[in-house]
């Protein structure tokens, strides 16, 4: 029963986090994309009135006219929209899917003894310093150079180095697949945390000095365009390292670390393409070309090395019939304690013939071409023993 509710959990907290996730990055994008398509503004009485950049659009059968103030409005609106929720809400929900599906069953998924053999505390405990270092030692290196001349190049330096230092760490103290999610974790909480410690509180500062009549410090919009930037690029290495646990060759590789790191810095390369892309339609920069050519070429040159080596399998012997009682012999000494007579993990039990022959799809699948079970290969299963699975499997998963 415990197992059953822990997946409606996962299930329900997965379509909640995904549906407040695409809210966040669309008006994440948006944004960026509106300060980077703004033109002065043509008419003189928004010239007098303070305003910076306007946009004419079209979409949904209307047209749009949104236009930014420098600085701030000269009369605040009786209704100001903000956002945050979709931060805030994207975290929680991330947090509460990553409890659920990892913390709860650290000894599990979180850690993997042939890299470090600690208790279930320990680990979670790492952890979860994982997401309040990373934060403090980004927030630091953003308050001591991004106020300097060049400061945006060396946050992003350090910044870099501090990432792939985390990633490195993560992937030799975790199990793989809990490595990539735990530094996309780390990420997305710098991202929530420069809302909720940078970007709201000083638009509520401007606006508290507005209402009261006081001259407004654009110091405050400046520190929050830097971290909603800084967001920007985050977003597609957080989703790639979010969704890489459904592709068990990018984290069980031997250099699972570099892997992450250099997707992480494709997505980054990627998203600068598309960010100085509005600013060239306007003649405002070079053109962004070169930065998506070297996020793709980054991605084709992992694809190339992730490869799988096929040279060995090019004139195969004839494979001998294997039977029930050959697999049984494996499944007994790797697969029977979380799926035998005491323990029915996701109500899948493979003591009998009759319910491994139910379940062989699942069982090459996950066993033979994902290698994902068991899982961080806890019980030690050997490769001569998947092949012997899929023997099993190709000829028909017999019963006897």
């Amino acid at each position: 029963m415990e197992s059953y509710l822990l997946d409606w959990a996962s299930l329900l907290l997965r379509w909640v986090h995904v549906i407040t996730a695409i809210a966040w990055v669309g008006s994440s994008f948006y944004f960026v994309f509106l300060d980077s398509s703004l033109t002065p503004p043509v008419d003189d009485d928004q010239k007098k009135q303070g305003v910076d950049g306007e946009l004419w659009a079209v979409h949904g059968g209307g047209f749009y006219h949104p236009v930014k103030f420098n600085v701030a409005p000269p009369k605040l609106p009786d209704h100001l929209h903000w956002f945050f929720w979709e931060s805030y809400t994207t975290w929680m929900t991330g947090f509460a899917l990553f409890t659920v599906s990892y913390l709860w069953n650290a000894s599990t998924y979180l850690i993997d003894k042939s890299l470090m053999n600690w208790s279930p505390g320990a680990a979670i405990g790492t952890a979860l310093a994982f997401l309040v270092v990373f934060w403090i030692l980004y927030d630091t290196i953003c308050r001591l150079f991004g106020q300097r001349r060049n400061g945006d190049a060396i946050v992003g330096a350090l910044v870099l180095v501090l990432v792939c230092v985390a990633s490195w760490l993560a992937c030799h103290w975790f199990a793989g697949r809990a490595a990539y999610l735990l530094v996309g974790a780390m990420i997305a909480t710098a991202m929530s945390a420069n809302v909720l410690f940078w970007i709201i509180p000083g638009q509520k500062k401007v606006i508290a000095s507005i209402k009261a009549g006081q001259p407004v410090d654009p110091i405050h919009g400046q520190r929050g365009k830097q971290r909603s930037v800084h967001n920007t690029y985050f977003t597609l290495p957080v989703l790639f390292s979010m969704l890489s646990n459904h592709y068990s060759f990018t984290w069980s590789h031997p250099r699972n670390w570099l892997v992450l790191i250099l997707m992480m810095f494709a997505g980054a390369a990627i998203r600068q393409f598309f960010v100085m892309r509005h600013g060239y339609k306007l003649g405002r920069n070079r053109h962004p070309l070169p930065y998506a050519l070297v996020g793709v070429a980054v991605i084709v040159a992992v694809i190339a090395w992730l490869r799988p080596d096929t040279s060995a399998a090019a004139a195969p012997a004839p494979a001998p019939r294997v039977g029930y009682q050959d697999v049984q012999k494996v499944l007994e000494q790797r697969c029977y304690m979380c799926h035998g007579a005491q323990v029915q993990m996701k109500n899948v039990r493979l003591d009998s013939a009759e319910a491994l022959k139910q379940h062989a799809q699942s069982v090459y699948q996950q066993a033979v071409v994902t290698k994902l079970m068991p899982m961080n290969n806890a019980t030690g299963i050997t490769d001569a023993e998947r092949g012997l699975i899929a023997q099993w499997f190709q000829a028909g998963a017999p019963t006897r």
